[in-house]
């Protein structure tokens, strides 16, 4: 049960109480037995030109581990809203990531969410580090909800896809927020809909890059060559009525910026997912486009680099089964270079991989569950995809091929 704190308890953890504010301390502690089996085998066979060529069969990296977020994200927070009267609110959500099964990282940063707002008739309007609107439907409409090695394959893709092409040193053992901001932005401003509009709901958001910019331009340091890097705009819009939900995002992310270079690395997506409640069963689904452009603000005299294609999609289902709920998804995605056609030579093809995922969900109460999850990864053509643990071995030898994994545990929610 989550514990609602007086106002003697919003003083110690807000420093401000009155009679109309609330604070709320929540969090989830969830903690699995998870294995992972990563497959690359040897597809060179003997040529013309090597004819001796012994082919080396498959090797695996493979690992065990107590873990953490199999299905719910292990985490701590605080959140709580003052009534400021005449139908106005301000509110505050701060939420940090937990690694409970080693205990290594706790309340160090506030990486999930940190957000200051303020509602009213007229929507909400959020500032701070919160979820973009183009991953809301990766994780909404995926019945393993983006946790754990069922986690699908247009969230795993799409979050590699859009890493910043100049990453931020590690933080570690801590959240880094600065590679990437696919699923979260940090220094961003929302606007959320009021609920009030039978059915419809939406919102838009801006992340600023925080990126020095020097006037004039020759003056930027080569080291600092990354002005617009980080910068996010979105926005989702949809519709939730009994049994349907159906929404569309889009989302454009200034992953790379080189001024003396004259070049502008962007990944736009798109998407679009829906689910109907049936009773017996849930359908799930959703389908996603994400391009990596580069802008010139010169062309190159034999043109630029082609546009990179992530294109992918998610079937789910859950069957309510007593107390307990069953879990299913298959998903697709491909990977496409645009790369021209070499006269004589061979067509390389695309990227792609496939996973199937299988699930159970035992409810023990309204706060604790026990759950299972199996997933297996098929790549083909150089994909390299894994539910998670250890990296593939790859090379000139072998190719990754399937990737494996379980997660057996227990999530406690207060």
């Amino acid at each position: 049960m989550k514990k609602s704190l007086v106002a003697l308890a919003a003083l110690a953890v807000a420093g401000v109480a009155s009679a109309q504010s609330s604070v709320t301390l929540f969090g989830v502690v969830d903690a699995s037995i998870s294995g992972y089996s990563n497959t690359s085998r040897d597809l060179n066979n003997a040529t013309l030109l090597n004819p001796f060529y012994l082919n080396q069969g498959s090797v695996k990296t493979s690992r065990r581990e107590l873990a953490n977020s199999g299905y719910n994200s292990s985490r701590i927070g605080f959140r709580g809203t003052e009534d400021l009267g005449g139908g106005l609110a301000a509110s505050f959500w701060l939420e940090a990531p937990i690694s409970n099964d080693d205990g290594q990282q706790g309340i160090a940063t506030f990486a999930r969410r940190s957000t200051v707002s303020l509602s009213g008739g007229f929507g909400e309007v959020r500032l701070g580090r919160d979820y973009t609107p183009t991953f809301w439907n990766d994780t909404v409409f995926d019945p393993f909800g983006t946790n754990g090695v069922g986690t699908n394959l247009v969230s795993t893709a799409n979050t590699a896809f859009g890493n910043f092409l100049t990453p931020a040193a590690s933080t570690a053992p801590f959240t880094n927020v600065a590679n990437s901001n696919y699923v979260r932005s940090s220094n961003s401003i929302g606007y959320f809909l009021p609920p009030n509009l039978g059915g419809f709901y939406g919102q838009l958001q801006y992340a600023f890059s925080e990126k020095t910019k020097y006037d004039p331009g020759t003056a930027t340091p080569v080291t600092a060559n990354t002005s617009r890097a980080g910068r996010y705009i979105g926005g989702r819009f949809g519709y939730a009525n009994g049994p349907l939900d159906v929404a569309a995002s889009y989302g454009s992310s200034t992953i790379g910026d080189q001024y003396y270079v004259g070049t502008t690395t962007k990944v736009n997506t798109l998407n679009l997912g829906a689910s109907y409640d049936f009773g017996p069963v849930k359908l799930f689904g959703e389908v996603s486009r994400a391009k990596n452009k580069i802008d010139y603000e010169v062309e190159p005299f034999l043109g630029g680099r082609a546009d990179v294609d992530l294109t992918g999609y998610l079937l789910g289902v859950t069957v309510p089964v007593g107390a307990g709920l069953i879990r299913a998804s298959y998903s697709r995605v491909k990977t496409d270079f645009n790369a021209p056609e070499v006269l004589f030579a061979p067509a390389v093809a695309d990227p792609k991989a496939s996973k199937l995922a299988l699930g159970y969900v035992h409810n023990l109460s309204k706060r604790t569950a026990l759950y299972a999850t199996i997933a297996r990864i098929s790549n083909k053509n150089g994909a390299a995809y894994t539910v998670g643990g250890p990296s593939f071995i790859a090379n000139s030898v072998f190719t990754p091929k399937s990737s494996t994994g379980y997660d057996f545990g227990i999530r406690h929610a207060f």
